[in-house]
């Protein structure tokens, strides 16, 4: 065994959460280490949001094209070539390991790779290496979540869609997340056969629920065979063919598949740190923490992003502000508390987006508020009808008397964008009546704010 190696602070995950962290109380003096067992960079730039992205954006180009086809678009017939894709979704994630070890050097940050487990309190084991810390911050993102079934070790996760060679001609997706909406909108415009089963009848339940209906329709109408209230009971494999054993209503079903995709949610990636060896409290939520991330049961520990019972939703912004936050706690005794999540916009990336801010209708009804809904499809606006989209539509919450926008719920062209712009007005304290008020350039989708109003 190596001697026992010291430092300030530990951070497990070099994800947003860990990396900013590291980053911000190795700036400010402290002798710092990061640790991860997975290629150094976390789930966003290398499994996640970065890489999705550039699929989408083939989906994307294969739709508008064949939404225009006959409206002045004429030529061959565009299709996705999966390989050449995966070759350019690669010019992204490649660099980013060794860039980031790179920088991690330059900072004056140790970089291990390996699986941390807890010894004591604040001690971990990494590898046949023993690190003693006088601060651990626990940021080791999510993973798939245990689905329960027989025959799980069949699925394929999310970080092996994205890694796929060859897109196979039949796919399934379990769960109705956003995971499984993005990737089938990908998969279906890249030629194959797709299928959701979701085990209720509420999809993207993080999501107004009107609108989650109209992307479900727009996703069915794409020939993505979504089925609701059908939970899967079984995997199993037959010679090289999966079989998906579902129960729809009061039949039991089974269905083909050459690819059965992981889409049923995510836990925070902490089973086998050994937490219980530190005293540090966790839920299936994540570490049990203060509102300055800090554990509750072991003030040595912290944690944030997806690692943490933060209250926060999964989201990449979240996890840098986390980081943030554990950082100025760290460094200065805890006087930031995490902020209000209310008002962080999160986007389903479909074709085309559906996106919120702010509360959901019943959310906003539980806690007595009283508001104005504006609900509307908004397929014969001239922002939808230009890029002859067939479904979009929109819901605003307003507070009655005061004006202030509790939650802006979007689904159509550009919604990903004008999010941001309601969340903007939301955390400024801008009214909906200055909203409506402001000439915004024309023809946009931004545009489109006051109607909404």
């Amino acid at each position: 065994m190596k001697p026992v190696r010291t430092f300030d602070l530990i951070v497990i995950g070099t994800g947003s959460a860990g990396a900013t962290a590291a980053h911000q109380c190795r700036a400010a003096g402290w002798k710092v280490a990061i640790v991860d067992s997975q290629p150094f960079g976390g789930t966003c730039a290398l499994r996640g949001c970065d890489p999705k992205k550039v699929l989408v954006g083939a989906a994307e180009l294969m739709d508008w094209y064949r939404r225009m086809e006959g409206k002045g678009i004429t030529g061959r017939a565009v299709r996705i070539d999966w390989p050449a894709l995966l070759r350019f979704k690669q010019t992204f994630t490649d660099p980013v390991p060794k860039n980031r070890e790179e920088g991690y050097a330059k900072a004056g940050i140790v970089a291990l790779q390996g699986r941390a487990q807890f010894v004591d309190r604040n001690v971990l084991r990494v590898g046949d290496e023993i690190l003693d810390a006088t601060h651990v911050l626990i940021a080791a993102g999510a993973k798939p979540a245990p689905v329960g079934v027989p025959g799980e070790e069949h699925l394929t996760t999310s970080t092996d869609f994205l890694e796929l060679d060859v897109l196979p001609k039949r796919a399934l997706f379990v769960g109705g997340g956003y995971i499984s909406f993005e990737f089938a909108h990908v998969a279906v415009r890249a030629g194959a056969s797709v299928r959701i089963l979701h085990k209720d009848d509420h999809p993207l339940a993080a999501f107004d629920q009107d609108l989650a209906a109209l992307l479900v329709g727009a996703t069915r109408d794409l020939g993505v065979d979504v089925q609701l209230n059908a939970p899967v009971e079984k995997i199993e494999k037959r010679g090289s063919t999966l079989v998906v054993h579902a129960r729809t209503g009061d039949r039991r079903e089974t269905f083909d598949a050459d690819l059965v995709v992981h889409g049923a949610g995510r836990v925070p990636d902490i089973d086998d740190l050994e937490l219980e060896r530190a005293n540090v409290q966790r839920e299936r939520g994540g570490v049990v923490v203060n509102e300055y991330l800090q554990s509750v049961s072991n003030p040595a520990v912290y944690a944030a992003g997806d690692a943490a019972a933060s209250g926060g939703p999964p989201l990449t912004p979240v996890a840098a502000l986390e980081g943030h936050v554990a950082a100025m706690n760290l460094l200065n005794g805890n006087q930031l508390p995490v902020p209000d999540y209310t008002n962080v916009a999160s986007v389903v990336f479909t074709v085309p987006p559906l996106a919120s801010v702010g509360l959901q209708e019943a959310t906003a009804k539980e806690r007595g508020l009283k508001f104005l809904v504006k609900h509307e499809d908004t397929s014969w606006w001239y922002s939808t009808r230009r890029v002859n989209l067939p479904v979009s539509g929109y819901k605003t919450l307003v507070e009655e008397g005061s004006g202030r926008i509790l939650g802006a719920h979007l689904f159509g062209p550009h919604a990903d964008e004008v999010i941001n712009l309601f969340a903007l007005a939301m955390h400024a304290g801008i009214s909906a009546g200055k909203l409506r008020g402001i000439p915004w350039g024309y023809p946009t989708s931004s545009s489109d704010i006051p109607y909404m109003m």
